[in-house]
């Protein structure tokens, strides 16, 4: 790599570092995967930088997209640390009540299947359409439409969207 492109890759790295870790943590619901995640795609992309692509941004969006589905480290436990929520918590009201519930949803999006969680934090998080996710996850609009729809019934199994209604996570 010459001098101007490490200091273009620099740059870029600079300016999106912190949207792309913001972006794996959604997907990993793990800050330190996600920061291994974002640093493992960057390894790779810096002795060839920049990309053959129109929209560099775009691009690497989708290599962490695909990182994380392909990510094959496990812990030796499925035991997470996370906060101490009691039964007693919610009665308190206000913060505590959303730390509960923010707990609950950590839970159940970390208790889906990979590819299930990231069609459903593209489409509702980053609002992107079916047609773009399936680009994205190299895969059919049916198949993102599909790990949607099994997503959402499987927040709605864990009481986190009402089951009547037709409204989604939007």
């Amino acid at each position: 790599m010459n001098s101007g492109d490490r200091a273009a890759f620099e740059a870029f790295v600079l300016a999106h570092g912190p949207g792309l870790v913001a972006f794996a943590r959604r997907l990993t619901l793990d800050h330190h995967r996600a920061e291994d995640v974002v640093q493992d795609v960057l390894a790779r992309m810096a002795p060839t930088w920049p990309p053959d692509a129109r929209d560099p941004l775009a691009y690497v969006h989708t290599a962490v997209l695909r990182q994380f589905l392909s990510w094959r480290r496990r812990f030796s436990s499925r035991e997470r640390p996370g906060p101490d929520v009691g039964a007693d918590v919610g009665a308190h009201g206000g913060f505590a009540d959303d730390v509960v519930e923010r707990h609950r949803v950590h839970r159940a999006l970390a208790a889906l299947p990979p590819a299930q969680r990231a069609v459903l934090v593209l489409r509702y998080h980053h609002d992107r359409a079916d047609a773009e996710i399936a680009a994205l996850m190299g895969c059919r609009e049916s198949t993102v439409r599909s790990h949607a729809r099994r997503g959402i019934a499987a927040l709605r199994a864990a009481g986190l969207l009402d089951p009547t209604s037709e409204e989604t996570l939007r």
